[in-house]
């Protein structure tokens, strides 16, 4: 008697070949123009992937043609308006909930308010808003990233994984401070992502999702950071009833 076995269809079997290196690159370009936040010649591209010229040409055609990149008259690369679109499309219903709160928030505090979530051992930025009559402010643009083992907003999303899901690089001062966070309900930091600058965040736990913070950061004031974290904590409540907890 035979037996029929089947074969897994190709595009349903696991993904265990070698990753592609020109898809790799073509990300890697977008990621080195969100860091610099200023354009950059094809030369300076190159240099930060360690390619060469004719190859960065190549693949910045690529991103072009895709509307991800766009070219400066001077020929410099800076990143493209349809990374906006691509980006409004990550968690549409997260953002369109948080905007308002966080709105509000940095008009209220006169502080720049941001949503950030958790990927892989990172924070990244989901969006941000300035105070509107704010004598001076602090930029957090959307897309920006650092480990999850800085910062405020990375010690709020710590709170929320247990510490066999944590980072290697957690000391036991910080893995103190995590703990801390999670008794009092938000955390802090000074200088640890950007010299010179404050930072409160809180804890958005939703159902479902990976885990997110809400977060304030500003030059060094008087105000206390309680409160700071008070307002956040009440965005946050306004947030997780709207998605349904």
């Amino acid at each position: 008697m035979t037996t029929n076995q089947s074969t897994p269809d190709a595009a349903e079997a696991p993904a265990t070949g070698p990753a592609s290196q020109t898809l790799s690159r073509g990300i890697r370009i977008l990621e080195v123009l969100a860091d610099a936040r200023r354009p950059l010649t094809i030369d300076e591209t190159a240099g930060a992937l360690g390619v060469h010229r004719s190859v960065a040409y190549r693949l910045i055609r690529t991103l072009e043609a895709h509307g991800l990149v766009e070219r400066e008259p001077a020929g410099a690369i800076r990143l493209g308006a349809r990374l906006a679109a691509l980006a409004a499309g990550v968690a549409h219903d997260l953002q369109a909930e948080a905007l308002p709160e966080l709105t509000a928030a940095a008009n209220e505090l006169g502080m720049t308010c941001f949503l950030v979530v958790l990927d892989h051992e990172e924070c990244v930025t989901l969006a941000s808003v300035e105070p509107r009559h704010a004598v001076a402010t602090v930029a957090q643009r959307p897309g920006t990233r650092h480990p999850v083992s800085v910062g405020a907003p990375g010690k709020a999303i710590l709170t929320q994984l247990p510490a066999s899901a944590w980072p290697s690089d957690v000391t036991a001062a910080l893995a103190g401070e995590v703990h801390e966070a999670a008794v009092r309900g938000w955390a802090e930091s000074q200088n640890e992502v950007i010299p010179s600058l404050h930072a409160v965040a809180v804890p958005l736990v939703l159902r479902g999702r990976a885990p997110s913070a809400l977060a304030a950061v500003y030059l060094p004031t008087d105000r206390d950071a309680a409160s700071v974290a008070a307002r956040l904590l009440d965005s946050a409540a306004v947030i997780r009833a709207a998605l349904g907890g």
